[in-house]
């Protein structure tokens, strides 16, 4: 059947990531930091991803095209956000009640820990405790490297953790789809002074840019010995 489309100028293409969050049906992704449709029949031909576009890239044009499939649509939003979130139990979103300020036994403060899960691969990409997040984004080595970590870096913010060595995969992704789908209002970044710790603060600052969003972030940077080497 023929029917108004979307039409993505690769050319005119920034990569900003904006038509891919305006985009309520999941049918624009971003790959080789270019947007582009993923399936016919996931576009309803309404265009919200038009306004959205900084670049002028995208238009709509008559073509020959599957017809839109609601219940494809839906299926494909639950398996993306399956994706993203880890598709495990453990990582169903949960806020941790605040702790009295007491301490757990004797010589040990209290965690200061507010959100569950923390692990990057498996939080989901909207959660409640992300709207107007102080959000900390940490090297899961840190907290084992600083003993105040908790006072220190964790207080106050909800925590994210990874190891870009370790895991498989780039965080660019996810934190991107983390950053546009909610109101972040500013990032706190932990890293150690290893080389390998920079592909984290790498893919937070390339997510910030992705996401379209004017994100404040902070840079710390620990030893092995847990002292504060920088901050920037």
């Amino acid at each position: 059947m023929k029917r108004r489309m979307i039409q993505i100028d690769e050319e005119k293409c920034n990569g900003c990531g904006a038509c891919a969050a305006a985009c309520h049906e999941g049918a624009i992704t971003m790959a080789d930091g270019k947007a582009k449709l993923l399936r016919d029949d996931y576009c309803d031909g309404l265009g919200d991803c038009l306004p959205a576009c900084p670049a002028g890239a995208i238009r709509f044009v008559e073509r020959e095209a599957a017809p839109y499939d609601e219940a494809a649509v839906q299926r494909h939003k639950q398996e993306r956000d399956a994706q993203l979130s880890g598709g495990c139990p453990g990582s169903r979103a949960r806020q941790l009640p605040d702790k009295p300020d007491v301490e757990d036994a004797p010589g040990t403060p209290a965690s200061e820990l507010r959100n569950w899960p923390v692990q990057l691969k498996l939080a989901p990409v909207r959660a409640p405790y992300f709207e107007g997040a102080d959000l900390l984004i940490a090297a899961d080595c840190s907290a084992f490297a600083c003993g105040a970590f908790h006072q220190k870096f964790l207080k106050g913010r909800i925590a994210l953790i990874g190891c870009p060595k370790l895991d498989e995969g780039d965080y660019t992704e996810k934190l991107t789809a983390l950053f546009q789908e909610n109101e972040i209002e500013k990032i706190s970044l932990v890293r150690m002074e290893v080389p390998c710790c920079g592909g984290l603060f790498r893919a937070v600052q390339s997510a910030i840019v992705k996401s379209g969003k004017d994100i404040p972030l902070t840079v710390t940077v620990l030893s092995a010995e847990g002292d504060v080497l920088a901050v920037r």
